[in-house]
């Protein structure tokens, strides 16, 4: 009941009504932190611009498609969710917070980023999965501390090669795309700790013993023929995950005998079971 409430009274743009969502905002939090998640906001509530010492800030699950211009007083913000919104594009002035280092963006409706999000130098952490992305932001690329990126869950066929710039990426993930291969830019980033491909269109997988930093590789739900070969100690979850080294060099020397024989048999559907992952234990 509190929800329906909420939500008819976001309608209503009035100052009372306002601070009934938001509750009470005079005072700057003593840790610097102001959820707002989950309250059927429609507007973003001004009076939290005020906070100029601000961390972190949470917007998640409600119902916002801009933002104020005031938000740019808010410089020492480290923390920005703006997660389960209806962003169709993201607001220029976010790209006007320079400590970002964590920045939500997740389950909106974003096809495209401004060339202004260069300007989140400090920027470690990137969440853009269930989003409308066909082509690859190209801005990201230009992110240069950028250490964990989430893509999954939009229609990217490919990587840029520019991708390889990103020197401090450690983790990509990119479950529940387009990938008809293993993206070829991914090889040349010996630095990836964790790579997620679960959910694409791979058929085959190529060689990533090159790759000295790799820990852990998803590559689930795929019509694949191989499982990717791995150096020593690096986890690997999907089908054939558990084979032994002489069992992987087996089927690898099969795959070039028979990868277009089979490619002709497999189903173009993906299976619809989720895989639960713990990185600390089977």
């Amino acid at each position: 009941m509190g929800n329906v409430v909420r939500g008819a009274v976001a309608f209503i743009p009035s100052d009372r009504c306002q601070q009934y969502l938001v509750g009470d905002l005079k005072e700057m939090p003593h840790d610097c932190t102001v959820d707002l998640s989950s309250r059927q906001l429609r507007r973003f509530p001004i009076r939290a611009c005020a906070f100029r010492e601000l961390v972190k800030l949470y917007l998640s699950d409600n119902h916002l498609s801009s933002l104020p211009p005031e938000l740019h007083n808010l410089q020492k913000l480290q923390l920005l969710a703006l997660d389960f919104n209806c962003f169709e594009e993201l607001p220029s002035v976010v790209c006007s917070l320079r400590q970002l280092n964590i920045l939500y963006l997740g389950n909106n409706r974003l096809y495209k980023l401004p060339k202004e999000l260069a300007k989140l130098s400090e920027l470690k952490t990137l969440w853009l999965e269930t989003n409308c992305f066909i082509t690859f932001p190209s801005v990201v690329c230009k992110l240069p501390n950028l250490k964990t990126l989430h893509l999954g869950y939009n229609q990217f066929r490919s990587l840029p090669g520019e991708l390889v710039r990103l020197d401090e990426l450690r983790s990509i993930w990119l479950e529940g795309n387009l990938l008809n291969e293993f993206p070829p830019v991914l090889l040349e980033m010996h630095y990836l700790e964790v790579i997620d491909v679960d959910r694409n269109r791979i058929r085959q997988f190529p060689s990533l013993t090159q790759l000295r930093g790799l820990k852990l590789v998803i590559y689930d739900h795929n019509p694949c023929v191989n499982a990717p070969l791995v150096g020593e100690g690096v986890r690997r979850v999907g089908r054939w995950a558990d084979c032994s080294e002489e069992e992987d060099d087996e089927a690898e020397g099969k795959v070039t005998e028979a990868s277009l024989e089979v490619r002709c048999q497999l189903p173009e559907t993906e299976e619809t079971q989720l895989t639960a992952l713990a990185l600390n234990g089977e």
